[in-house]
């Protein structure tokens, strides 16, 4: 008889249909809300809001998105289809960034901004969970990475075309916002249209508490180290608003506010440029490792802003720094979080890490900008410095 030698299936590429999918409504996404990113400093300080206004704004509507995150992680594990819950995300993201141009006080900003980041939350497990699904648990890194970089690229585009518009436009600040309705609508149409949904047996319905004790113990212990990494991870607007602060006196008000744009800029394209090669270093190396390197990046980063002097060359390291460790804090977490977490667990393990993170968001946005409101620069960044470096020693505590 013939021998027949039956040899292992070809693992399906990583990057198919749904993976290109997700990354390009990713791209679409955060190019439509970095456009509003790169111009609210400057919006609000038309408004006359302190420093302390951009921290409440960030972390209340960082808070609102990780409630939504963790509700959302509970309610779709136990969906057949889910998809539909995403696109609805991306629809409520795209409308509240545009309904900036209807803002004439902050508090109505914090109500735009906080809206689309109840979106962002609902999305943002679902979208997670559907990429794990569509790829192997040797590639997740690379899937990961992939989707971060599209949406970085989408980071690098928003503010180039922020500075664009503002150069064609001038400060019309209603025609500015409404234009991210562009690029925002269409990454929901995306999700909806490209994005192909696995089959899944959805989980059967058990309480919220119980669904959190049956997470693994050691994805527990990981969410202790980004909690305490969190709390000292503030929103980067931040470190738009110190580039026109420290510019401005010698450069001007309207010179030093685009030297932050392009600044925001380099933070972006840096952080593109990053995120696949974290996402190959996940595959191929410790990934508690390559994630306390992110971490200790930014602590570096935090005390270079304490030490160093406060002028463009100094604010060019800062923004290198702050792309470069958020590139590889993100990719990795969540590739981490996938190999730590059943497949079944997916949309609760995202939904529970990404609530973890924007509480840290939530907490370290408006304990950085008090710090720096009432004790100066120094207080606020060597805080984030310390809890960086904590949060790194505790990660390779984690056993892989």
């Amino acid at each position: 008889m013939r021998r027949v030698v039956v040899g292992r299936m070809k693992a399906p590429p990583w990057l198919n249909r749904t993976v290109l999918g997700i990354g390009l409504a990713s791209l679409c996404s955060d190019w439509s809300h970095e456009i509003a990113t790169t111009l609210l400093p400057t919006f609000l300080a038309t408004m006359g809001a302190a420093a302390v206004w951009l921290g409440v704004i960030e972390g209340v509507s960082d808070g609102v998105s990780s409630l939504a995150k963790l509700a959302s992680g509970f309610y779709t594990d136990r969906l057949r289809r889910r998809k539909g819950i995403a696109v609805v995300g991306y629809v409520l993201t795209a409308l509240g960034t545009a309904a900036f141009g209807l803002a004439s006080n902050a508090w109505h900003v914090l109500l735009a901004r906080t809206t689309a980041w109840l979106g962002r939350g609902v999305r943002t497990p679902v979208r997670k969970a559907l990429l794990a699904a569509a790829v192997t648990r040797e590639t997740y890194g690379r899937a990961f990475g992939f989707e971060r970089m599209m949406d970085t690229v989408g980071a690098v585009i928003g503010p180039a075309t922020a500075l664009a518009l503002l150069a064609l436009l001038g400060h019309d600040y209603p025609m500015l916002f409404a234009l991210t309705l562009l690029p925002g609508l269409a990454a929901a149409a995306l999700m909806a249209f490209v994005v192909r949904e696995q089959a899944r047996t959805a989980v059967s319905h058990i309480r919220f508490g119980a669904s959190l004790r049956e997470l693994p113990a050691e994805f527990r212990r990981l969410l202790i180290a980004v909690g305490l990494f969190g709390l000292g991870d503030f929103a980067h607007t931040m470190l738009i608003l110190l580039a026109v602060q420290s510019l401005a006196p010698t450069l001007g008000a309207a010179t030093a506010a685009s030297f932050g744009a392009g600044l925001y800029l380099l933070h972006n394209a840096l952080y593109a440029t990053f995120a696949m090669a974290a996402g190959w270093l996940a595959d191929h190396f410790d990934k508690r490792r390559v994630l306390a390197t992110g971490y200790l990046l930014a602590a570096v980063m935090g005390i270079a802003i304490v030490a160093l002097p406060p002028n463009l060359w100094t604010l060019a390291l800062v923004f290198a720094l702050g792309g470069v460790y958020v590139a590889i804090e993100e990719t990795l977490e969540d590739s981490l979080c996938a190999e730590l977490v059943p497949p079944a667990q997916h949309g609760m393990a995202f939904g529970t890490l990404a609530t973890v993170n924007g509480i840290g968001d939530f907490a370290s946005s408006i304990v950085v900008g008090l710090l720096w409101t009432t004790l100066g620069i120094s207080a606020a960044f060597g805080y984030s410095a310390v809890l960086a470096a904590c949060g790194a020693a505790l990660v390779l505590r984690v056993k892989g």
